[in-house]
Formats: C-alpha cells, structure tokens, sequence
C-alpha cells in the first residue's frame, strides 16, 4: 500500500508506476489501468490522475524511472566496478529487461505509443536519460564529446535491443541477449578502430618512423 499523504506527486507517480504496468497488460496504458493501479495501492484515484496529468506517456515516463531506480538501488556498485567494461554494460542492459519482463506486454504498448511522431521527442530523451544513468553506474567519468556519444550509442543500442525483446520467446531470451552482445562487440570494434586512428604512434609500431628517429635524433 502507498501513503499518497507523504509523497510529493513525482514521487507517487513512481510508485504507482510498477502497479500500473500491470494492469497495463490487460488495459493498455489507460485510465482504467491507472484507476485499477490506485484502488490496489489504497490511493484515491483522483489524486492518483494529478501525478499523471500527461496521461500515457507520463504513465509509461514514471514506470522506466521506477526502473531507473530499481537498477540503482538493486546493482552492487563493486560488482559492476569488478567487471569488464562490456560485462557491465551487458548486466545493466539486463537488469532493465528482466525488470520488465513480467510486463512484456505492457512494454509492447508502451513502444507503440513512444513510437508515435508527437511522442518522438520525449521517448528519445527518455532514452538518453536511462543510458545516462547506466553509464554513470558502468564508472564513466568522461565530460568531453565522449560524455555525448555514449549516451547516443548506448541510447541507440538499447532501443533496438528492446525491441528484439518484446518478441524473443527463445528460452530464457537467449536471442536478446545474443542480440546484445552483438552490438556490445560491434561498439567495441569501432572504439578500438577509433582509438587507433586518433592515436596511430600510440596504437602500432612503425619501422619507417623508428628509422627516421634514428636518422635524425631529437635534440
């Protein structure tokens, strides 16, 4: 039960996020989901409607911040720190996606309305917000155009990866996670190629450049 009387309206929209996904199964991301959330969680469904004044998308907006803050709370910060740069991204993909996955249904609804061309703007800084925080909790300090970049790739690779999950019925989601994988390994390519362009006399040994090092010395 939610004691709405202690919460501000963004914190109630938070908890009432995961109660609505459920009933969004069977009534779509609805008013009749949000009432049936709230007469489950004690709320009065008039003050629950004030936490949600933008309807669906607000809906579906408080139910990944209630998956934002479940992967927060719940991940071990030395587990993650322990791991391979792509072994954490890959646990944080996953998390997300077995958090939701009792709502998969929910989670093909709320898709197609984020797909809508008026909700375009707000579903792709919903993205970036939870790729933001994944990449915060994978140890990533970078403030410079690389701050940007994972954001979007991740962000990116994310979106597509959800949308393999909403219909992987293989077991245990092995196709998902195959998926994943595949695109953590295709990021890792570039970055390597990357690195390697932008630092060349770092990255490869050079035989011609040594020559001419000794040909002539630095003074």
């Amino acid at each position: 039960m939610i004691d709405a009387d202690t919460l501000t309206l963004d914190a109630l929209a938070i908890a009432l996020a995961p109660a609505i996904a459920d009933a969004a199964i069977f009534d779509g991301w609805s008013d009749t989901a949000l009432v049936a959330a709230a007469e489950m969680e004690g709320v009065d469904p008039a003050v629950a409607r004030l936490a949600f004044p933008g309807g669906a998308m607000d809906m579906i907006a408080a139910w990944i911040g209630a998956i934002d803050r479940r992967m927060a709370e719940e991940l071990n910060p030395a587990e993650l720190a322990a791991m391979k740069i792509r072994d954490r991204i890959h646990a944080l993909v996953m998390f997300r996606l077995d958090a939701a996955l009792p709502q998969r249904e929910s989670l093909r609804r709320a898709m197609t309305i984020m797909a809508m061309p008026q909700n375009l703007a707000r579903s792709a800084r919903l993205g970036w917000s939870s790729a933001d925080l994944m990449w915060r909790m994978a140890g990533d300090t970078a403030t410079d155009y690389n701050h940007y970049t994972k954001r979007a790739i991740l962000a990116s690779i994310y979106a597509a990866t959800l949308t393999v999950f909403a219909d992987d019925d293989s077991d245990g989601q092995a196709d998902t996670r195959a998926f994943l994988d595949r695109r953590i390994e295709g990021v890792m390519k570039f970055e390597k190629a990357k690195a390697k362009w932008q630092n060349p006399d770092r990255e490869r040994f050079s035989p011609l450049r040594m020559l001419g090092r000794l040909r002539y010395p630095s003074r």
